[in-house]
């Protein structure tokens, strides 16, 4: 699902709380015309193995970075992804994330976040957690309803903002940059 949401021919990709590297890595195979893939993550295991996996390859660079931090100056993109990292974060931090990534894409660009979400009830998020095996929930989640996220990336200035797929607590979040607004002539 990820593969068929991205833009034709992408450039340069930001992948936020990249773990392992696995979605950069699906990214650059399916897209030959990326030449450079900013990974991030906060995780020194996960850096480790998103280092390794990407060792000697010229279009890819790994860095230390807390979500927490704007993203500024990491530069432009044509696409950022995330996958499973942005529900760790607080809601008003998801807000001002959101805002920074379509401040961030390039017109036209796509932002794809492959996320837990809360569910709609608290006996549908115990069946999930069953089936996927756990008991709990990680004490660092901070879920919230699909519906929310979809507010916040169209208020953050995203366009066509949809839930693309969704099973249970997982779902593909997607939205891209509009336009650049035109410049204001003024005549005297």
């Amino acid at each position: 699902m990820l593969l068929d949401t991205l833009p034709a021919a992408p450039e340069r990709a930001l992948d936020l709380g990249c773990g392992d590297g696995r979605l950069a890595a699906l990214v650059l195979d399916g897209r030959t015309s990326v030449s450079e893939v900013i990974a991030v993550d906060i995780s020194p295991p996960m850096l480790a193995r998103a280092r390794e996996r990407f060792w000697g390859d010229p279009r890819v660079q790994v860095f230390e970075w807390d979500l927490e931090e704007p993203l500024d100056e990491l530069g432009e993109f044509d696409l950022v992804i995330s996958g499973f990292a942005i529900h760790h974060l607080e809601h008003a931090r998801k807000q001002s994330l959101f805002k920074e990534v379509a401040h961030q894409l390039r017109p036209g660009g796509l932002f794809a976040n492959l996320e837990v979400i809360q569910s709609a009830t608290p006996e549908l998020h115990a069946t999930f957690r069953r089936l996927i095996g756990r008991e709990m929930d990680d004490p660092e989640d901070r879920l919230a309803p699909v519906e929310a996220q979809l507010t916040w990336m169209r208020e953050a200035g995203l366009q066509h903002v949809d839930c693309l797929w969704r099973w249970r607590g997982f779902a593909l979040l997607v939205g891209t940059a509009g336009p650049p607004s035109p410049s204001v002539v003024t005549r005297t």
